[in-house]
């Protein structure tokens, strides 16, 4: 995840900011996966140097349409594998060119140079952008003086002005990754110290808690291979961590691997490595995740997503401990230890050929069943006491607490997302709490308060209780479209494009009504 904080202060970035606007007149914005402007232009008191930028950003909408056309952006860069893009903006012939920030293969955010004109444009054209201000709120003045100052580029111009926006991209990437490299090795150092991942931290008092640790106890110092199973967001990564670290092994590394974040090559090139020159991009030898955790512990999870081919090359370092990198005709000798993981029915998959059983007696010399949370509600209280103390540490607040009427319906839900879930909805309710003490029922999210109630009344067609029956109509009606809005702008991460195509209005209309019912500002639509 980006700090974009620590990017703004960054001296290279700042450097070529500097350069892209003495050059090319431009100003630099950085936005979002969500197309979330993350620079420092949309703040009150800003005051750009870019006299276009300037007058667009005190119009009456103006910050509006520049949300919009980054959202544009995003939406072209999801669609295509380009990293830069020429693109056209609100205003007629004037144009901004962005770049992609891709970190670890995922789309991150993007870099937009803004805004300049081209080299041949006519005088119509022109006065085509001018006409534009002023029909926007821009007096005549500012009008002209903003036309006046934007920058001519000619093709050679925009040709450089892309390859500087698309470094500085790569500069954010490549500083962001270092910065999660050297954050993550500090955890890793702090848990092998710690006791984070002691048994006791896998929170239960009940019986089928019992019997993990009671398992773990006896499993951790051998050096078998354990097949963890549970669903989604059970704490089957969390097991694998605590055997590892109660092993003789615990001093050597734990690495981790979704097996169905890869595509089979990937997933090839992740576990084993490459040579040099193996593929196209494959410019230096590369370790993979085995020669990487050699004397250490390697977790396998989503083994079941894994194609027969690579589950073929799986069984040969099981039995051999030999592995051949990409593109390599020699094997290398690897000490690890595997953990495996799945929330799929592998016994099913054996008896449609999908999983190899000799590969599935091999991984399975352990079994670990990790069960559900609607299988253990007793440790349900235990849990929300645990994520609600730490929520409320990491965020230097006095410790909240759970109404009754909060807990009963906490209890009722069945958690279909697991300790996950239930972690997530916790941190939730501190948030939306603010400085109350207490959380009480209204802040829970729509499918756990419903559950049992507002969701069995629909099932029968009875109106549920949040719902006018009585009074006027059309304050009815404009309460049901404020909520909608409101609500639709946290789904869509606030982007106004998407949600008005959702609606099925236009983006201005959108926009309008979000000024009316005052949700312009994001804290109000959060329900803050």
């Amino acid at each position: 995840m980006i700090n974009w904080k620590d990017i703004s202060e960054l001296h290279a970035i700042s450097k070529i900011e500097e350069i892209l606007h003495r050059w090319f007149g431009v100003e630099v914005l950085y936005a979002d996966e969500h197309g979330k402007i993350r620079s420092k232009q949309l703040d009150s008191e800003y005051d750009s140097e870019n006299h276009f930028m300037n007058v667009q950003i005190h119009l009456q909408h103006g910050k509006d349409y520049l949300e919009g056309d980054l959202e544009k952006v995003n939406e072209i860069f999801e669609k295509t594998k380009d990293s830069v893009i020429k693109l056209d903006t609100y205003f007629p012939h004037v144009k901004g060119i962005a770049a992609k920030i891709e970190i670890g293969g995922e789309f991150q955010g993007s870099v937009w140079a803004y805004p300049f004109i081209p080299e041949a444009l006519t005088a119509k054209e022109i006065k085509e952008i001018e006409d534009k201000l002023i029909e926007h709120g821009a007096n005549q003045e500012d009008a002209t003086g903003a036309i006046k100052h934007i920058k001519h580029l000619s093709a050679k111009d925009k040709e450089y002005l892309t390859g500087l926006v698309d470094l500085v991209a790569d500069e954010i990437a490549s500083f962001t990754t270092e910065i999660s490299k050297r954050d993550e090795r500090i955890h890793d150092l702090n848990s092998e110290l710690g006791n984070k991942y002691r048994y006791h931290s896998m929170i239960g008092k009940s019986k089928k808690m019992q019997a993990i640790y009671n398992l773990l106890d006896k499993i951790s110092a051998s050096e078998s291979s354990v097949f963890i199973q549970g669903d989604n967001g059970t704490g089957k990564e969390l097991v694998a961590k605590a055997i590892h670290y109660y092993s003789p092994r615990k001093n050597s590394g734990f690495l981790a691997v979704n097996c169905s974040a890869f595509n089979d090559n990937l997933l090839d090139s992740e576990l084993f490595g490459h040579v040099k020159g193996a593929f196209t991009g494959a410019i230096k030898d590369k370790k993979g995740v085995f020669e990487q955790a050699h004397g250490g512990t390697i977790f396998l999870d989503e083994i079941g997503d894994t194609s027969l081919a690579m589950q073929v090359k799986l069984l040969r370092v099981l039995q051999e401990g030999t592995f051949l990198p990409v593109g390599s005709s020699t094997p290398k000798k690897v000490d690890v230890r595997v953990i495996t993981a799945t929330n799929r029915n592998i016994k099913e998959m054996m008896s449609k050929s999908e999983f190899r059983e000799d590969l599935y007696y091999r991984i399975n010399v352990i079994n670990v069943q990790i069960p559900s949370l609607r299988d253990r509600g007793e440790d349900i209280p235990l849990l929300i006491d645990y994520f609600l103390q730490r929520r409320c540490a990491e965020s230097g607040t006095p410790t909240k607490m759970i109404s009754k009427k909060c807990l009963e319906k906490l209890l009722d839900y069945p958690w279909p997302g697991n300790v996950r879930e239930l972690e997530n909805e916790i941190e939730r309710l501190v948030v939306l709490a603010g400085d109350d003490k207490n959380i009480g029922p209204e802040l829970l999210s729509g499918r756990i308060l419903d559950f049992g109630g507002v969701a069995d009344r629909r099932k029968t067609g009875e109106p549920g209780s949040n719902v006018k029956t009585t009074g006027n109509l059309k304050d009815a009606l404009e309460e049901l479209e404020a909520y909608m809005i409101k609500e639709g702008l946290k789904r869509c991460n606030f982007n106004k494009s998407k949600l008005s195509r959702e609606l099925g209005i236009s983006r201005a209309s959108l926009i309008m009504k979000v000024e009316k019912y005052e949700l312009e500002k994001r804290n109000k639509a959060v329900g803050e």
